[in-house]
């Protein structure tokens, strides 16, 4: 059942899993896909944590004990949220020091309702990092205008990031720029920057959705025949972009003080149009030095039938700027799609932040004991 994921692997490829549940640590489930399907990472959002907490299962203890408590429904989550953070990277932490920190990484985000609030994003980060106290911790800055300061200040501080809701190159550019200022204020506060890693979460198959719609909407051969093109595309053109920044002068002089690259993630990686193979944006994104979180359904597709062919991205870079002019040619806007889809994502986890806010409330007056 392997297979494909060890070649992908030993393509270069790290193999996260994007889901998290205390059901997931404590029935050993975790460990299990480390051991057997390759898993180095886990990454979490608030929607995995919303969907997990409001299951039930393995927090009704804990929850008991925040009512007995009478804690905030805001600290109840984040006890419960770092919990299990907590005890996932104690599970990856055998991954973590022999991949000498490079892998075995779990993800938590800071709340979304501060994405376009730098200072209170920088507190916030500072926080989690301190809550959950593992190494191997990536704290989730959202790719705002507001966030990549945050990303500068909380790098520079010494915490790894995990960047999110990456859609466009431009955007990409300026997440790469701000790690790069932050590993500069790190290096001369004289921190060790070998100890500071990030990844850059770029999403894939939102970008297929939402132009793949516009494209329906044309109606013509030509829009049709470009269908299921352009999140390769702009995936593969932002390790074009990767690849130019990581080899600059400016890369070189913090390269020297033993900086870590800022990998790029593939996130948002399970099929959403069931037309398309079930494995598409694993097995066609494939190059050295990068991170593909995954859906479980994914990871086992891709175990199960995944075709990994080597390096699907490096030389597809002329094919692919083609790919995406032919898509404004038909006057659908590259800038007026990424903006949309980096609105909504930040939309979409505040509604499921809410939706936690409120299932948690409720779970915490339910088994609140009763006065007297």
């Amino acid at each position: 059942m392997t297979d494909a994921l060890k070649r992908l692997s030993d393509e270069g490829v790290a193999i996260w899993l994007d889901d998290l549940s205390r059901k997931r640590i404590t029935s050993g489930n975790l460990a299990e896909l480390i051991d057997q399907q390759h898993v180095v990472g886990v990454t979490t959002n608030p929607s995995i944590f919303q969907k997990a907490i409001s299951s039930g299962d393995g927090y009704e203890q804990q929850l008991t004990d925040l009512a007995t408590r009478k804690v905030t429904v805001d600290e109840a989550i984040r006890m419960i949220t770092t919990s299990d953070v907590r005890d996932a990277a104690d599970i990856l932490h055998p991954v973590f020091e022999a991949t000498e920190g490079q892998d075995g990484r779990v993800s938590i985000e800071v709340d979304p309702r501060l994405a376009h609030h730098t200072a209170a994003t920088v507190a916030e980060a500072k926080q989690l990092a301190w809550l959950v106290d593992r190494p191997n911790t990536l704290i989730k800055i959202p790719a705002t205008k507001a966030g990549l300061p945050a990303i500068t200040e909380v790098i520079a501080r010494g915490i790894s990031v995990n960047v999110t809701l990456i859609f466009s190159l431009e955007r990409y550019r300026e997440v790469m720029d701000a790690y790069l200022a932050g590993l500069e204020k790190a290096k001369a506060a004289g921190l060790d920057l070998s100890r500071i890693h990030s990844v850059a979460s770029f999403f894939v198959s939102r970008v297929d959705t939402e132009i793949d719609k516009r494209l329906d909407a044309v109606g013509t051969d030509e829009a049709k025949a470009l269908k299921g093109k352009a999140a390769l595309a702009n995936a593969r053109l932002a390790y074009q972009a990767y690849e130019e920044v990581f080899s600059s002068d400016r890369w070189a002089a913090l390269d020297k003080a033993h900086a870590n690259k800022q990998r790029p993630l593939w996130a948002s990686t399970g099929v959403k149009d069931p037309a398309y193979k079930d494995t598409l944006y694993v097995v066609d994104l494939v190059a050295p030095g990068t991170v593909n979180t995954m859906p479980e359904a994914t990871l086992e597709a891709t175990a199960d039938h995944g075709r990994v062919t080597g390096d699907t991205i490096t030389g597809s870079y002329e094919q692919s700027r083609a790919e995406l002019d032919a898509v404004a040619r038909l006057g659908i806007s590259y800038d007026d799609v990424v903006q949309l889809l980096e609105d909504e994502g930040v939309e979409k986890f505040e509604a499921a932040w809410i939706d936690l806010l409120n299932s948690t409330e409720a779970e915490l007056k339910r088994l609140a004991p009763s006065e007297g």
